[in-house]
């Protein structure tokens, strides 16, 4: 099998899932980040009366068309305690923000522009327009009106906007439900102790980390050693529990101890491809049992977390119906790079401060795929497209962030 082309195997990866269709309602306090599955329209209107923008009076506009006018005080409205009254000519209701306005008045007076005088009247100092600091009826929004449109992806402003539609719940997408699976006897997990040639088992916890700030619920299915008996029951155990996404770290090639693969065909999962023209990253599997989406990630962590950027991440975004998170921009090079061969290269490198607006970016000298800390060290990665002619000092190139 020839080596699929990055933007090949995206697109072919994304053309076989199916966006999640399943929905539930949430509360507005948990509904926080969900995707909204339906528009939400008003079940009132708001304001639902006119109302005072400024403490003040309200009075009719004509009765106060010069300074020095002189009004009777004949009541108050106040938030949650309207005046029942009419305003009529010559008169005004003390008023404070958020109260209706009464019946016959038309325009707010400020109360830093009146002067009380002592028998219950005010003296105008500023000349009042028609309408002037008054919230008209429906000003935000009228019943019926779709305020809130499916696909959005719920953030402080849109609940509070639901809380004052009158809405104490949200009917939201479920989640995607991925369940990670890492293989390889030489695993240990974190805090364990190791046995001769056993290395610590990281990836599971960036992917799940990745997978949670792109909306996934994650199950962590452990590590499972190179036995074919245990990789079946573990992939079971994924079908059982009706994970929208299987992701499997490690063994997904074809060499003498590479049983996840093959123990998934056996299982009847349909292969789609299993290795890109990527570095790092070759060996990544792509597949389907069932209604699961399998996704096989290399055992290498690099490898793994920069296959998840450009997979998993896409896939999730997906499924749970949110827009793919852009991480391309664009830097000029510190320094030089040589061509690069046949596989599409993706180049540790951190952005370094500058005056002007195009970030510079200098790679890492060493790309060894097994280097976390020059990982966790880097900003984005230098795309180096396939087959690209090397690039001299102050070139610019396509980056991929890692912090957008």
């Amino acid at each position: 099998m020839s080596l699929l082309p990055v933007e090949d195997a995206l697109a072919r990866l994304l053309a076989a899932a199916r966006p999640i269709g399943d929905t539930e309602e949430l509360s507005l306090h948990e509904a926080n980040g969900r995707v909204l599955a339906t528009d939400l329209t008003a079940r009132l209107t708001q304001p639902p009366f006119d109302a005072s923008a400024m403490d003040g009076y309200a009075l009719r506009a004509e009765d106060a068309a010069e300074i020095g006018s002189v009004l009777t005080v004949i009541g108050e409205s106040a938030a949650g305690h309207g005046f029942s009254g009419t305003v009529s000519a010559g008169q005004a209701v003390r008023i404070f923000t958020g109260a209706p306005v009464p019946d016959g008045a038309d325009s707010i007076l400020l109360q830093e522009d009146a002067e009380k005088l002592d028998d219950g009247r005010i003296r105008t100092q500023f000349v009042v327009t028609h309408g002037r600091h008054i919230r008209p009826r429906g000003q935000d929004f009228a019943e019926g009106d779709v305020a809130l449109s499916a696909g959005l992806s719920l953030d402080f402003t849109h609940l509070t906007l639901a809380a004052a539609m009158n809405h104490a719940t949200v009917p939201v997408y479920r989640r995607p439900r991925i369940a990670i699976l890492a293989t390889g006897d030489e695993l240990v997990s974190p805090g364990g102790k190791l046995g001769p040639s056993q290395i610590i088992g990281s990836n599971t916890f960036g992917i799940a980390a990745l997978a949670r700030d792109n909306g996934a619920d994650v199950i962590d299915l452990g590590i499972v050693p190179d036995n074919r008996d245990l990789l079946r029951e573990a992939v079971e155990r994924a079908r059982a529990l009706g994970v929208d996404v299987l992701v499997t770290l490690g063994g997904a090639s074809v060499g003498d101890h590479d049983l996840v693969q093959s123990t998934l065909v056996a299982a009847g999962m349909e292969l789609d491809f299993w290795r890109i023209a990527m570095r790092p990253g070759k060996p990544l599997m792509v597949g389907r049992l069932g209604d699961m989406q399998v996704l096989g990630l290399p055992g290498n962590p690099v490898s793994s977390l920069v296959c998840g950027l450009l997979f998993l991440e896409p896939l999730l975004c997906h499924l749970g119906h949110r827009k793919i998170r852009q991480r391309m921009a664009t830097a000029r090079l510190q320094t030089a790079l040589p061509a690069n061969d046949k596989r599409q290269d993706y180049v540790r490198a951190r952005l370094l401060e500058t005056s002007d607006d195009m970030p510079v970016v200098e790679s890492f000298g060493k790309q060894d795929s097994s280097m976390m800390r020059i990982f966790s060290q880097s900003d984005c990665l230098i795309v180096r497209p396939p087959n690209a002619a090397a690039v001299e000092a102050g070139d610019t190139v396509p980056v991929l962030l890692l912090r957008p």
